[in-house]
């Protein structure tokens, strides 16, 4: 699916990824080197036409590895050890977008947008199909871990019982709209 379908269906889901994404400038993107070994990377992550972008070096590894392999995890910044923020996994696979024509328009949003200016056809643009989101948040005081994804859309909390274990899960709504009922034929 397309980052915009989150926004139209999962709208405060949505909301936290932009947040946990795309506002601090910089995601860690996990690739499948040659050996099948994983690599993480920073990546500068984009909204453009109502899908997350990732924009590369040209001919760098982890270009290379998608190029390869289009499998991808985009993982937010965790910032602080109590885990208070979250953290936001979004799993998918990328397509290279090689049009000149969206390339420029890129250059041009990212110009406006952040002030510098990628070369249409010197770097690799990729855009991300998601497959699910993940947003795993913790309560430092009760250690309750409280996890939502999406699709299909599940939430539960997981109540702290040590410092390092948490319970079963437990169903709690909290930021996400639940998934229609299937209709009957």
């Amino acid at each position: 699916m397309h980052w915009q379908e989150m926004v139209d269906r999962q709208p405060r889901l949505a909301a936290t990824a932009h947040a946990r994404l795309v506002e601090p400038g910089v995601v860690l993107v996990a690739t499948v080197r040659r050996d099948g070994s994983p690599r993480l990377s920073p990546v500068e992550p984009f909204v453009l036409e109502g899908d997350l972008m990732l924009s590369m070096l040209w001919q760098s590894f982890k270009a290379r590895d998608l190029l390869r392999d289009p499998r991808v995890l985009v993982h937010s910044i965790v910032t602080g050890r109590d885990g208070s923020d979250g953290e936001l996994k979004l799993r998918g696979a990328v397509r290279d977008e090689r049009d000149p024509a969206l390339q420029e328009r890129y250059a041009e949003a990212v110009a406006a947008s952040l002030g510098w200016r990628p070369e249409p056809g010197r770097f690799h643009l990729f855009s991300v199909d998601v497959s699910d989101v993940t947003f795993i948040r913790y309560d430092e005081p009760t250690g309750d871990q409280f996890v939502s994804s999406w699709p299909p859309a599940r939430e539960f909390v997981r109540r702290g019982t040590s410092a390092t274990s948490v319970g079963e899960p437990e169903p709690v709504t909290d930021l996400l709209v639940p998934d229609p009922e299937p209709r009957s034929r």
